[in-house]
């Protein structure tokens, strides 16, 4: 499970906000009513069944689709309400890695990561190298691989770079379009792992839309069900498996989900296990 924090008895800081979102094409409306928090530190796991518009509210949210209704705001900011100066700052604290990568493959690794450093900074190219070098090591990149081009990197490997890319410019808030798909298990694991450190290191809130189950569960401290054009649930775990709702009792408590409740005992088990250790050797 995401490891615990401290408990804040104050209201979150509300880092993105989405309400009353409408997005249709043509006659074909996949959003409509639809409401959602997310709150800073937090990795939120967005789900949703195929087709239901998880990555269409992902791009609306980044602007790269049109909205016909709704209001949107980031960092506190309505974006659709401020001068231009504040809108590029905006976009310069957020993050964003793509469900295939998107990289460029004509550049390398290297060269990928400063995009974002030549679109909004002016910095010596000397200085932009470093910084590139720097998220390369961060994503747990072999420093060869700053020099090697797309097709040349594995799955994992190009998942890595496209969120070194992403971090490019230290940003708030990062958006992840299915990070783990198409990666091994033992892959998916360690991209996990990846993201909770980096979101325990940098400070960094987490939009994470997925379908694997095993992230879910291990990385996100909340989860959001999209589903009948809106928002059904939010929540933990423990609140998806408690939702009455057909699709979300199949999805949490299917035959791909029949290890959840399991490995929650384990679990549990384990770090009772290992306070009784500490226990024992203080």
């Amino acid at each position: 499970m995401p490891q615990s924090r401290p408990t804040d008895t104050s209201r979150p800081e509300v880092i993105l906000s989405a309400h009353d979102i409408r997005v249709a094409f043509g006659t074909n409306v996949v959003l409509d009513q639809l409401n959602l928090d997310v709150y800073r530190g937090e990795i939120l796991g967005f789900v949703g069944g195929s087709g239901t518009g998880k990555s269409v509210l992902m791009r609306a949210i980044l602007r790269l689709l049109p909205r016909q209704k709704g209001v949107i705001r980031i960092l506190g900011e309505d974006y659709d309400k401020v001068g231009d100066a504040k809108k590029i700052e905006l976009d310069m604290r957020l993050g964003v890695l793509f469900q295939h990568g998107a990289l460029f493959s004509a550049l390398t690794v290297r060269e990928n990561i400063q995009v974002p450093m030549r679109e909004y900074l002016n910095l010596p190219q000397s200085l932009m190298d470093e910084l590139a070098d720097l998220k390369v090591a961060m994503v747990g990149l072999a420093p060869d691989a700053a020099d090697k081009y797309p097709s040349e990197l594995s799955g994992g490997m190009i998942k890595r770079a496209a969120l070194a890319r992403a971090l490019a410019l230290d940003p708030d808030l990062v958006f992840l379009d299915e990070p783990t798909s198409g990666l091994d298990p033992i892959g998916a694991a360690e991209f996990d792992e990846l993201i909770a450190q980096l979101r325990d290191t940098l400070g960094l809130t987490v939009y994470m839309v997925t379908h694997d189950l095993d992230s879910l569960f291990s990385v996100c401290d909340r989860i959001a069900v999209l589903g009948q054009k809106r928002v059904l649930v939010e929540g933990t775990v423990e609140d998806m498996l408690s939702f009455d709702d057909p699709w979300v009792q199949s999805y949490f408590q299917g035959k791909r989900a029949r290890m959840i409740p399991r490995r929650s005992q384990q679990q549990e088990t384990g770090l009772q296990h290992s306070s009784g250790q500490k226990s024992e050797t203080k």
